[in-house]
């Protein structure tokens, strides 16, 4: 069972590697991990999709990440409804008369050139990791070159509070 975390932790030096420890002490594998500044001033926002067994599990990780002093706020995003994106950047081969057949089969994907050399073209594309998996495998006939994926990086959906209007509207319907 995949568990996804988004934590808010301090911005300084060796955050990262007291936490990816905490992961390789309990012996689990960490699937992505981003991270990056945040909202607020000296805190950094950390995606982890870590690969756990069961719901005790997941409640360990939480638990332990808790007491991290560098962790300030640990949420679980497994359950709710979240905003989640990943990035890859793919460099394909592609000789001139290729590159507009490229450009037509990246289009419905909402994917972009973002580099032309002499013999290959480099690929943005942003989506969950179903949408990139499919057009990985349609580019490669092409000659895939490289790939630098960035993993998973979320943000929990805002849960908008019902009115007493909406809820007497929707128990009128039962």
């Amino acid at each position: 069972m995949k568990q996804v975390l988004s934590l808010l932790v301090r911005d300084q030096a060796g955050v990262l590697n007291r936490i990816s420890g905490l992961f390789l002490r309990r012996g689990y594998n960490i699937e992505a991990i981003t991270v990056g500044k945040s909202e607020r001033v000296g805190l950094s926002r950390m995606t982890i999709v870590v690969e756990v067994e069961d719901n005790r599990a997941r409640e360990q990780v939480k638990k332990q990440l808790h007491k991290q002093i560098d962790v300030i706020k640990v949420s679980d995003l497994t359950d709710r409804p979240m905003v989640a994106r990943e990035l890859a950047l793919i460099r394909v081969s592609a000789a001139a008369q290729e590159r507009s057949e490229i450009n037509h089969l990246i289009e419905p994907f909402r994917a972009r050139i973002l580099d032309v050399g002499k013999a290959s073209v480099t690929i943005e594309v942003t989506g969950g990791n179903d949408k990139i998996e499919a057009l990985i495998e349609l580019l490669r006939p092409y000659g895939i070159r490289e790939i630098a994926r960035t993993g998973l990086t979320a943000l929990g959906r805002e849960q908008l509070e019902r009115s007493s209007e909406q809820e007497a509207a929707e128990a009128s319907l039962v």
